[in-house]
This record gives C-alpha cells, sequence and structure tokens, in this order.
C-alpha cells in the first residue's frame, strides 16, 4: 500500500503548535491597510487557531493521526 501524501496547499498554511493545535495565518493583511484600523490589523497579526469542528478535515489534509 502506498504512503499517503499531505496535502502541500495545507502544509504551507497550517502549522502544529507544541501542544498539538493547529495555527494558521489570518487574511486581510496584504493590502489596502490604510483603511483598516490599528487593532484590526494588530489583531490580525497573530496566529489564530482552526475550530474543534474543522479539525477532522484538516487532520485528513496534513495526514495526521
Amino acid at each position: 500500500m502506498p504512503k499517503i501524501k499531505t496535502r502541500s496547499a495545507a502544509a504551507k498554511r497550517l502549522k502544529i503548535s507544541a501542544s498539538g493545535k493547529v495555527r494558521y495565518r489570518k487574511q486581510g493583511l496584504r493590502h489596502i491597510l490604510t483603511k483598516k484600523a490599528s487593532k484590526r490589523k494588530r489583531q490580525l497579526g497573530n496566529m489564530g487557531e482552526v475550530a474543534a469542528v474543522d479539525m477532522p478535515r484538516v487532520r485528513k489534509m496534513l495526514v495526521l493521526a
């Protein structure tokens, strides 16, 4: 039986933390930043956590047990 491949797109966008949580970069911090509030830009700079509901799909894409 062949090895299961990881989804490259998911691997590039998601990171697994030391505690096993899956983290991602938030969208919306690339351009048109002048109209966005400083608070919003600051919060977008922090990493987000994948919701528990999405974890089964993420685990499948990253080939986690």
